[in-house]
């Protein structure tokens, strides 16, 4: 346990969210760190877990949550530490790839401790979400990944995502709603945009948004390098469900799809698809239609 000095998003930031009625619950992690999750759909039925990346939050899914419970689906919908509703410490070292990872696994495993889980996670939804099943495989059904990856360091990364990581670093101004709007298809409202600035009063609250991108393996020799090769290493005998449902404007992650559809063992057969008209943001663009695919993987693959 770590003391790590963190800010709290004054509530009343939260006021008014368009479509998004949600009251979290809080849950402390590592010594103190609390760690916001919207729940909601029947407490028994199937557990969809909905992992948002950089630099959103679980706002992301409000499009999407609806679709599910309403197809009688349990959601659980973090907000991954320093976005959201969620704590976030100030100081940019505090954030690494492996305390994000053990941040979710005490919050969702330990804490709430989800069984059975679907997970669908996207963008670093992914790289943490993926880690957690290859971590903890008897705690996941099934699997939907969505314009994400799993980098180990050891395959080039694409052209955009280096410019968007050297954004990150480098750029004086770093307006979160912004960014998200650039990564749609549609343009999302001014008061949705407004709802991805709302935890971030000032610069100081985005330590976690700055530091995410540089968290991406890049490099063979990367901290996280190891350990995403050894997730990998169970993945690749993943048997369970594992649908891939990406974009077809996305071109940070285009062609990712691929990779897992050849390796995963899980991924064989499946009825893969790519969402016409969404952005990298495709929760956005074309959260209902990837909630469909959601709904409809859990009725095909009944435990």
């Amino acid at each position: 346990m770590t003391h790590v000095e963190a800010l709290r998003t004054p509530d009343e930031r939260f006021a008014d969210l368009p479509e998004f009625p949600y009251e979290p619950r809080y849950v402390e992690v590592d010594g103190g760190l609390r760690v916001a999750v919207v729940e909601d759909g029947p407490a028994d039925g199937e557990t969809v877990l909905l992992l948002h990346g950089e630099p959103s939050w679980s706002l992301l899914y409000r499009r999407m949550i609806p679709v599910l419970t309403g197809a009688g689906l349990r959601v659980v919908a973090p907000d991954l530490v320093g976005f959201g509703r969620s704590d976030k410490p100030v100081d940019r070292a505090d954030y690494t790839y492996a305390r994000h990872v053990a941040w979710m696994r005490e919050a969702l495993l330990d804490r709430l401790g989800l069984r059975d889980v679907t997970l669908v996670g996207q963008d670093w939804g992914g790289l943490i979400g993926l880690r957690l099943v290859a971590e903890h495989p008897h705690r996941f059904a099934r699997v939907v990944v969505a314009n994400t990856g799993l980098p180990t360091g050891d395959q080039p990364m694409s052209e955009a995502f280096l410019a968007w990581q050297r954004f990150s670093q480098e750029s004086p101004r770093f307006e979160i709603g912004r960014v998200v709007s650039n990564g749609c298809t549609t343009p999302p409202a001014p008061e949705v945009v407004a709802a991805y600035d709302a935890p971030f009063p000032d610069d100081r609250y985005k330590a976690g948004a700055r530091t995410f991108p540089s968290l991406v393996p890049t490099s063979p020799d990367d901290p996280a390098a190891a350990a995403n090769r050894a997730a990998w290493d169970v993945l690749t005998h993943w048997d369970k469900p594992f649908l891939t449902a990406f974009s077809d404007g996305d071109p940070i992650t285009r062609g990712g799809d691929r990779v897992f559809q050849r390796l995963v063992p899980g991924a064989q057969g499946m009825p893969h698809v790519t969402l016409a008209g969404g952005g990298h943001f495709l929760q956005e663009d074309v959260g209902p239609e990837l909630a469909q695919v959601v709904v409809d993987l859990v009725a095909a693959t009944p435990r």
